[in-house]
């Protein structure tokens, strides 16, 4: 019963109790195939059966936050979803269901297209302070706003919509960090803001310019998310007007920014690649390596490809030993390449033009996006290898790429700034067609996370 009670905490959504969906207005295909005993010749078992949906009931509202945050200013559309669900019965059924689901090949989200989606976002622009200014487009005047009502569809499965309760219950008394560059503070911030609709984040840590070092702490639940700026992951000296044009990179370090923490992260999600793409000089055993694009230096060019390669080695070898070998294990995720999307000059009126994704076939993966998506996945795959050999220690790709590439109307543009046309559409105006608007795309990096730690969970019960 407690396994199976476990097993009901983290159910996909398509798969709970149907009586709960009918009061909620949503309809189920899933039937409680629990048979119900005779009670023409004893009455206890009547009873028993009739006080142990209460007690169970009552357990499970005790485990979860009682009340669901203020709705008042999230679009209408959205309101439903932020309402106490009633708890699913435990049949037996549920666990040889989700049994087999871990028994199965994990569903592959790389593959699909995105459909329209009437519900739109969690949040918005207003509900959620965590948002950097760069992102929040809602607030800063963009006024098209059917960008934020497509869902990701993938061809072999079902991706559900996201459930801040379900991911705050699986994270309880942990901490997950995100590690690497701007696009990690973008997946970051996300995050926090569909959680802030059942919980409230406080911040209880910043450091460093533009806020790149920061903590929060979930109360409701114990959690802490943070955020470490390192956009190589290893050892780096960022380029600056008072120090070398060029970044300097130690491939064989791991940046101990991150890495002294080690000891108290329970799950960490890493992003690098557009960092990669600047001029460097490489080091390796205190020797240089090479460079990329570093003329006037006396160093061989040897691109970035190997080198990005070499980082992620570090970084994963260094999670595996620090947190396998000591047997205290840790969760470790690699979200893949996110595509830019520029058209033309970056500081010109309509960089990123786009108002709709492109449609299935319609773009393909290809050229440097496919390569460093490629170098990722397969240096993920290489660690999964080695860290079976620890108990406790998973390692996973969340391979963000194509979905990501199908976006090209998902990034600011000229709303990284308020108001950019206040006075007119100007010729020359800054773009930023990399990172992504908050809400927008990168919140669907957030569903599969939660599907991969879904997955993880429900498998180390039943291997219990």
């Amino acid at each position: 019963m407690e396994k199976s009670s476990k097993l009901h905490s983290v159910l996909r959504p398509e798969i709970r109790d149907s009586e709960s969906r009918r009061e909620m207005g949503v309809s189920s295909s899933f039937k409680d195939q629990s048979h119900t005993p005779s009670l023409t010749r004893k009455p206890w078992p009547y009873t028993i059966y009739a006080l142990l949906p209460i007690a169970i009931f009552l357990l499970f509202f005790y485990r979860l936050p009682l009340l669901p945050p203020s709705t008042d200013q999230l679009p209408r559309s959205n309101r439903l979803i932020l309402s106490a669900s009633v708890p699913p019965s435990l049949s037996s059924s549920s666990f040889s269901q989700e049994e087999k689901i871990v028994n199965e090949a994990p569903c592959d989200y790389t593959n699909g297209k995105w459909v329209r989606d009437k519900l739109g976002p969690l949040y918005n622009g207003t509900t959620c302070g965590t948002i950097k200014e760069g992102q929040n487009c809602i607030t800063h005047g963009r006024a098209d706003l059917g960008y934020l009502y497509w869902r990701w569809k993938p061809r072999q499965c079902k991706l559900p919509r996201f459930d801040p309760n379900t991911f705050l219950q699986l994270l309880r008394n942990k901490h997950l960090a995100f590690v690497g560059d701007s696009m990690a503070r973008n997946q970051l911030e996300s995050l926090l803001c569909m959680l802030a609709t059942a919980s409230t984040p406080n911040l209880v840590y910043r450091d460093g310019e533009d806020n790149k070092f920061r903590r929060w702490h979930f109360a409701s639940h114990n959690i802490t998310i943070s955020v470490y700026w390192s956009p190589f992951l290893v050892r780096g000296v960022e380029k600056s007007k008072t120090g070398p044009d060029h970044n300097e990179l130690y491939l064989d370090h791991v940046d101990e920014k991150w890495g002294n923490d080690l000891e108290h992260i329970d799950m960490v999600v890493l992003s690098i690649g557009h960092w990669f793409l600047h001029p460097a000089v490489y080091y390796e055993d205190d020797e240089v390596l090479g460079c990329h694009y570093c003329p006037g230096l006396n160093h061989t060019e040897i691109g970035f490809y190997g080198v990005l390669r070499k980082a992620l080695k570090t970084a994963l070898k260094t999670i595996i030993e620090r947190k396998g070998a000591n047997g205290k294990g840790t969760d470790a995720v690699l979200t893949t390449f996110s595509p830019s999307h520029f058209e033309g000059d970056w500081d010109k009126a309509g960089a990123c033009p786009k108002t709709q994704p492109y449609k299935e076939g319609e773009k393909v993966l290809e050229g440097m996006d496919a390569d460093l998506r490629n170098i990722e996945v397969e240096e993920v795959e290489a660690a999964k290898g080695i860290a079976k050999q620890f108990q406790g220690l998973r390692v996973e790709v969340l391979d963000v790429t194509k979905l990501s590439l199908m976006r090209p109307d998902g990034h600011p543009g000229p709303y990284m700034y308020p108001f950019p046309f206040a006075n007119g559409v100007q010729e020359r105006v800054q773009n930023d067609c990399v990172h992504w608007c908050l809400p927008g795309p990168v919140d669907t990096w957030n569903q599969i996370l939660l599907e991969i730690m879904r997955r993880w969970q429900i498998q180390s019960w039943v291997e219990e």
